[in-house]
């Protein structure tokens, strides 16, 4: 139910947003608007203002199909238009006043991922300390000397300034950015207790970042923040149950080898396994101050993408890491939203880009099914999760809108281009020909994304 209601609260939000944005400059424009609306098909719900602004009689509605909206305005080309209402119709508007309109919308979109990713940073987040676990063997980390346990101070692509560094997020949000873009990222540590820890250079740009997944930090080899090695819950009926580990139990060493964190821990877990099943190992632990050994046999779990499978004890593995709470000034957290949006709206194009050109696969395009999933999941996380993930929609579907596809506002922007250019507008054949292309392209990516979705949820 709570996916529910969060996945219709975010797509009621984001395209009333959006609407909006057209709707407030046609008004600006003296454009007349006929009717608002968020959702296609039946109408479950339509009023009118009392007091309608001056010029205007627009009618608002909900309709019962959510996935879209539209804005429709008083135009020759959709009917008869009284004469002395002709100046009002949006056919007959300058060029730069269309062009705003149509641009409108996603604007409106990046700017409400500016003012929630502000928000966040005006509430404050508690997030991770930017300290290291252990880095996933024959990684990038691994291979660049790091151990876990450093803490790091500030990083900085190669060729430009080093930036403090509050959060492991913001880490990890670097090195998504380095390993998509291939650009080297370097860091600047230290270590637990005041020891000096001091520079590495992850050569991110040699990472073949096609996918970018759950693996992708798994290549780089920081996947998680430093936590203690210590065992959670541990559920009824699994390995760790039957070996007689306990909520509590530090773990020490694996078959003799010394556990630095719940990372390597959890490595050790996922590669204990041969031929389809479990290989047995002895475990040295604290409990209340005793140590014991206990012998170990993880689970057998299939990889479901046809790897080797891993070994599971169904024991959630790792105390909660050191937090810090971030938060930012008025100003910063405005600029810092700012920011986020951008770098997040040129990735998200990169993307788009790479995939055009299959540098990147078509798994990572997703639809209406995973964003329900991820509301769902976010809201179960908070205020601030939702919100984050609502900045994240709207950068998505203001760079999505902006795209240069006719039946898109990217797409009638490229006509405003064309007729700026030539001093002529689209002829009507033409008009035709590349709406129905453009809606081929989107029936494909709408498909892929369905496919996507029904591949990660079900699969």
């Amino acid at each position: 139910m709570l996916t529910v209601v969060a996945f219709i609260v975010a797509l009621g939000l984001l395209i009333a947003v959006h609407e909006y944005g057209h709707y407030r400059v046609a008004v600006a424009c003296n454009v007349k608007v006929l009717r608002f609306s968020i959702g296609f098909g039946k109408v479950l719900y339509r009023w009118k203002p009392r007091r309608p602004r001056a010029g205007q009689d627009t009618e608002f509605v909900i309709g019962a199909f959510p996935l879209g909206g539209y804005v429709k305005m008083l135009d020759e080309r959709e009917g008869p238009v009284d004469p002395a209402e002709r100046e009002r119709a949006f056919n007959t508007q300058p060029l730069k006043s269309r062009a705003a309109i149509v641009a409108a919308g996603p604007i409106a979109n990046l700017l409400l991922a500016i003012l929630l990713y502000a928000t966040v940073n005006w509430m404050g987040v508690e997030e991770p300390q930017p300290v290291l676990g252990t880095p996933v063997a024959g990684s990038i980390a691994a291979e660049a000397g790091l151990h876990g346990g450093e803490r790091v101070q500030s990083a900085g692509f190669e060729g430009e300034a080093m930036q403090p560094l509050r959060s492991f997020e913001e880490l990890r949000w670097m090195l998504t950015r380095g390993a998509l873009d291939g650009r080297d990222l370097r860091l600047v540590l230290s270590r637990e207790g005041g020891g000096r820890g001091g520079e590495v250079l992850l050569p991110l740009s040699r990472l073949d970042a096609r996918d970018a997944d759950a693996q992708l930090l798994r290549k780089v080899g920081i996947v998680s923040p430093w936590s203690p090695p210590v065992l959670g819950d541990v559920m009824s009926g699994g390995a760790a149950e039957r070996a007689g580990l306990r909520k509590g139990d530090t773990v020490l060493r694996v078959d003799g080898k010394e556990v630095g964190d719940a990372q390597q821990l959890r490595d050790l877990i996922r590669g204990q396994v041969q031929g389809g099943r479990g290989i047995a190992s002895t475990w040295d632990i604290e409990r209340a101050g005793q140590r014991l050994q206990l012998p170990v046999t993880p689970d057998f779990v299939a990889d479901p993408a046809g790897g080797n499978g891993v070994g599971r004890i169904a024991a959630y593995v790792g105390a909660p890491p050191a937090m810090v709470t971030v938060r930012y000034g008025v100003f910063e957290g405005l600029w810092n939203g700012a920011v986020r949006t951008w770098e997040v709206s040129a990735l998200t194009l990169k993307m788009m880009g790479r995939m055009v050109i299959g540098e990147a696969s078509v798994k990572n395009l997703s639809g209406p099914l995973t964003i329900a999933d991820y509301a769902g999941k976010s809201a179960s996380l908070g205020l601030t999760q939702y919100l984050l993930f609502l900045a994240l929609i709207s950068v998505s579907l203001g760079v999505l809108n902006l795209l240069p596809l006719p039946v898109l506002d990217g797409g009638h922007l490229m006509y405003y281009l064309w007729e700026a250019v030539t001093g002529r507008s689209i002829s009507d054949a033409w008009m035709e020909r590349l709406q129905r292309g453009g809606v081929a392209v989107l029936l494909v990516m709408m498909s892929i994304a369905l496919f996507n979705d029904v591949a990660r949820l079900f699969g």
